[in-house]
């Protein structure tokens, strides 16, 4: 969010900033995030993209399991980052904080959102909070055959105009329309679809609190990707993530400081 030594004075590359946490994208076209509420599928639909090429460990710091694999999509080659599932990004779980912070310092090339056909409503909360941190979201439609069964029908294309992202209806468990889902993440990640979602309209007091706070967080994390959603935040009185922000602030001025001084003492 600062100046990194190591990128240039903008601050970090997103692949710099993956590596940080774990994750390195070397050797691939894209990188993938598969995100989702539990019991929605997403570890069906990450074995089925990945197969045998999976990896399993913790997030850099953390007790918390990252799997990630890899997939082909035509001539591309894609990382998969199955992120813990969340019913929410407010991190108010470590599981829901891995997902919130490697879609915000990640950077992920395109973020897969699962969601439960069956179950829409509750599902969509998660989608909304997405893409308030990403313009690059593709929602996966799945369990279609369970839906069918109980007579529910979606037009998917109605949710694709309200949401103004993709939405592929699959079945993850059978492979249905799983490799339409990934030519669209491909067309995404590459831009060359450019999206628009369709985020919380904000008005009155709170639109002018927003526009007030949003120079003193450009001026203090300069490059931040989504600094609308972090005003929203602070102003929700999300105390842990204010002591987080200034905690990663303080310890990159220290680093920068220190590199400094090792430069001045060479």
């Amino acid at each position: 969010m600062s100046a990194c030594n190591t990128c240039g004075p903008v601050g970090c590359t997103p692949s710099h900033k993956r590596k940080k946490m774990g994750v390195s994208d070397e050797g691939y076209d894209f990188l993938v995030a598969l995100a989702g509420n539990p019991n929605t599928g997403k570890s069906t639909l990450f074995n089925e993209l990945t197969g045998l090429k999976q990896h399993v460990g913790n997030w850099t710091g953390k007790t918390v399991v990252r799997a990630e694999g890899q997939t082909t999509s035509g001539n591309s080659l894609i990382k998969v980052i199955d992120l813990p599932g969340s019913y929410s990004l407010r991190s108010t779980s470590p599981e829901e904080e891995v997902a919130r912070d490697f879609l915000l310092f990640g950077e992920p090339d395109c973020t897969i959102v699962l969601v439960d056909a069956t179950n829409l409503e509750r599902n969509l909360n998660l989608v909304l909070q997405t893409i308030e941190l990403t313009d690059r979201v593709v929602v996966a439609l799945n369990l279609m055959d369970e839906a069918r069964k109980k007579g529910i029908g979606i037009k998917h294309k109605v949710l694709e105009k309200r949401l103004g992202i993709p939405v592929a209806p699959i079945v993850a468990r059978s492979g249905e329309g799983v490799d339409k889902l990934m030519e669209i993440v491909v067309l995404v990640s590459s831009g060359a679809i450019k999206l628009s979602p369709k985020r919380l309209k904000i008005n009155g007091g709170l639109k002018k609190a927003i526009d007030a706070l949003l120079p003193k967080i450009n001026e203090t994390y300069p490059g931040f990707s989504n600094p609308r959603w972090l005003a929203m935040e602070l102003l929700s009185g999300h105390e842990r993530l204010s002591q987080e922000l200034v905690w990663t602030n303080i310890a990159e001025h220290m680093e920068l400081e220190q590199n400094a001084q090792s430069g001045a003492a060479a």
